[in-house]
């Protein structure tokens, strides 16, 4: 005989059942230990002193003659996504690994890597080729090769607010340079760490270095409402018109600057600005020249460039507090 309230309870207590089976299914999960976020181990690393800037070959860059890629046969691995410009992973005759970047940025990279080294700023390694056939993708003019070695480790991002440096000399040295540069794309996710065993010191270090620099050699703009429109990257001529000191003020430089980040140069002293002047200035016009060269500008472009970046020296090594 049918009874409903025997059957209610009994559907009740299967509800109660299936509820309890659920939650410790789902508290098992949320327990399930995951695999923890590995701290990286090394030494930070922002900068180290050249043993003599003036001998430094700017042409070759930071990984010399020896380290240049196979071009031989270079063949595609996969798209690189992010960032403004085309990336390729690929891979040379030599089986070396690398990222080849197309466009307008590949140029103004390849020279302002060579620039922040030549002062002794960690950089990545790249080199420019002035054409080059990527199988399955096509032949490019101006490909920007950037290492991918072994042994190097990328880990995440470093923030240009929050890192082991600010404050000191090096940090506040590598601010001027990004304004020298006219870098207006001065934000964390362009920043990258590096652990490897430094084959300077032996020991495993954290190399600290902004991974891209291709929004360089252009004009940063200055009206807020304008910026987007007026800015541009890679135009020599931009580069050359574009004023860079506004103004001495109580000990501080102010700089003419439109690009991101603004705040973040507010504090850049005549005394931070003397610490770089003084190795930037070691640099001669000709190692200078040779950054620009790498870059397969042309021999205009590479005078434009030469004196607009001695012009810029000038005004550093000139500052009076």
């Amino acid at each position: 005989m049918f009874r409903p309230r025997k059957f209610g309870a009994l559907i009740a207590l299967v509800c109660i059942i299936a509820l309890v089976v659920s939650s410790s299914s789902a508290l098992a999960v949320q327990k399930k230990p995951g695999k923890k976020k590995e701290t990286p181990t090394g030494t930070a690393v922002l900068w180290r002193e050249p043993a003599d800037i003036a001998a430094r070959d700017l042409l070759a860059g930071p990984g010399g003659r020896a380290s240049k890629p196979d071009l031989s046969r270079v063949t595609f691995i996969e798209e690189q996504k992010g960032g403004w410009s085309k990336k390729y992973r690929v891979r040379d005759a030599a089986g070396r690994e690398w990222v080849a970047k197309l466009g307008k940025e590949a140029q103004s990279e390849t020279a302002a890597v060579r620039l922040l080294w030549a002062v002794g700023y960690y950089t990545e390694i790249n080199y420019l080729a002035p054409r080059t056939e990527i199988i399955g993708r096509g032949i490019f003019e101006n490909v920007r090769f950037e290492a991918r070695p072994k042994g190097v480790k990328r880990l995440d991002e470093w923030s240009w607010e929050k890192n082991p440096f600010v404050g000191r000399p090096e940090f506040q040295g590598l601010k001027v340079m990004m304004l020298l540069l006219n870098n207006w794309d001065v934000k964390d996710e362009n920043n990258k760490i590096l652990q490897l065993r430094s084959e300077e010191t032996g020991r495993q270090e954290l190399h600290y270095i902004i991974s891209d620099l291709g929004a360089t050699f252009g004009k940063t703009g200055k009206h807020p409402l304008l910026w987007r429109l007026t800015r541009s990257r890679n135009d020599p001529e931009d580069y050359a018109n574009s004023k860079f000191v506004d103004e001495v003020h109580k000990g501080h430089v102010f700089f003419h600057y439109g690009g991101k980040q603004q705040d973040l140069f507010e504090d850049i002293t005549v005394e931070d600005v003397r610490w770089i002047a003084r190795r930037i200035a070691r640099l001669s016009d000709r190692q200078i020249s040779d950054a620009f060269r790498a870059a397969n500008y042309s021999r205009r472009e590479v005078d434009t460039l030469t004196a607009a970046v001695r012009s810029r020296i000038n005004e550093l090594t000139r500052l009076q507090s």
